[in-house]
């Protein structure tokens, strides 16, 4: 199913929409686990000896009784155990619905994803050890490695070690040469630097819109997410579906200046349409803003929309000081958790320092985060390319993924805090 890959291709699905089921739990144990065991088995034991994960009981509570099933490794290979009624064993015990565990083993949504939508409840174990479990699942249902210290190096065109302090430019966007160094260093790493692209009028004519929009939120208006400054004051800082607030921003999507990203891995990314304004204020301690490290795809569906191209438009510039990007280069090629950064994960992180007017693209399965700002606020504006669909596919709308859900994130610390709770 996978597409036939090349040196600048980012296409790493091994899904399709048409495919998602709802498995009952006697499928998922007597037909989807068997098939993965036999197949990637020997992946996911040797994962959990990396990761250093406990065992995994997912008990599936119904009306009238639960029933489980856990996973360990057994040697070199892994084994499954079935459970009717009972206590659960010792060890991480996440308690779900039936909908949720199909969800789970079809990467319809992590176990990040399913803690962000209160599809979960963790007993016996660490809210970090379920999230870390993600990677071994992975191998699992997917056949992907979990990353070991030195599995991916970031190399050139030529073989020579890949220089990541490369910056683009659009004259390089539309010189052919120039365009295959760029896709192939945006393969390797993850990640590029587009520098000058928009002007400073034209980022200023942005940043008004931006700043109107935060100023007319209102915390139950459906359309932004706030966060909490020291002082305990709630502050929105990001405008959803800002493309339809916003002209000046929507004449800059259609802009040849933009539009070229989707020709740029070969792979046909068409442009979503949709886009969101960020004001990344001073002081916040609690709210969705000033992100940790991160995969976009950490919620799930890594198998069916990776790797998706998130555009950055640097309003105001972004320094060591207003709180730039951090990226992590060559981790969209490592199997490791998305939610956070791993402790065994050895790739060194980077900080993009723009100027007003520059673009950051980075791949949805590479690692990167907020920094947060310590001497001035930034504007920003991210908005995506996603992957065409595969043959024969056809993208059903989820409700978990609809508006309402996008705006409802403003809320996912409590729902993280609640899953890792003892008692719903």
């Amino acid at each position: 199913m996978t597409p036939a890959m090349t040196d600048t291709s980012v296409d790493h699905r091994t899904r399709r929409f048409v495919d998602e089921a709802e498995l009952s739990f006697d499928e998922i144990v007597e037909v989807v686990l068997p098939a993965a065991v036999a197949a990637h088995g020997g992946l996911a034991a040797r994962g959990i000896a990396v990761q250093g994960v406990p065992p995994l009981t997912l008990v599936v509570d119904g009306p009238a009784s639960s029933r489980s099933l856990t996973l360990a490794a057994v040697g070199a290979d892994l084994g499954v155990t079935v459970g009717d009624g009972g206590a659960p064993p010792a060890g991480l015990v996440a308690h779900l619905a039936v909908d949720a565990l199909s969800d789970l083993v079809q990467d319809v949504q992590s176990p990040m994803g399913l803690a962000m939508t209160a599809r979960v409840r963790v007993e016996g174990g660490s809210i970090d050890d379920w999230i870390s479990w993600e990677p071994v699942l992975r191998a699992l249902f997917e056949g992907r490695p979990v990353y070991e210290p030195g599995a991916v190096e970031l190399t050139g065109a030529d073989g020579s070690p890949l220089d990541l302090d490369a910056v683009f430019t659009l004259d390089d966007a539309t010189d052919p040469r120039r365009r295959r160094v760029m896709a192939h260093f945006l393969a390797q790493a993850g990640f590029l630097h587009v520098r000058g692209v928009f002007d400073p009028d034209e980022m200023a004519a942005v940043r008004a819109d931006i700043d109107r929009g935060i100023a007319a939120a209102t915390p139950d208006d459906g359309e932004s997410w706030w966060a909490t400054d020291a002082d305990g004051v709630d502050r929105a800082v990001r405008v959803l579906f800002f493309d339809e607030k916003s002209d000046a921003l929507r004449d800059l999507l259609a802009d040849p200046r933009h539009t070229w990203i989707g020709d740029l891995t070969g792979d046909g990314h068409v442009h979503t349409g949709g886009a969101e304004g960020l004001v990344k204020p001073l002081g916040i301690v609690r709210g969705l803003s000033d992100l940790p490290w991160h995969k976009d795809c950490g919620q799930g569906r890594h198998a069916y929309m990776c790797n998706a191209l998130t555009v950055g438009i640097s309003v105001t510039g972004a320094d060591r000081r207003s709180g730039a990007l951090g990226v992590i280069p060559g981790s969209h090629r490592a199997n490791t958790c998305s939610a956070m950064r791993d402790r065994r994960l050895d790739l060194a992180p980077r900080l993009l320092e723009t100027a007003t007017g520059d673009l950051t693209i980075h791949c949805s399965d590479t690692l990167h985060r907020a920094h947060p700002p310590v001497e001035r606020p930034r504007h920003v504006v991210y908005t995506s390319w996603r992957l065409p669909l595969l043959a024969g596919d056809v993208e059903r709308p989820d409700p978990r993924y609809s508006r309402r859900a996008r705006a409802e994130l403003t809320d996912v610390e409590d729902r993280i805090d609640a899953a890792a709770s003892p008692s719903r």
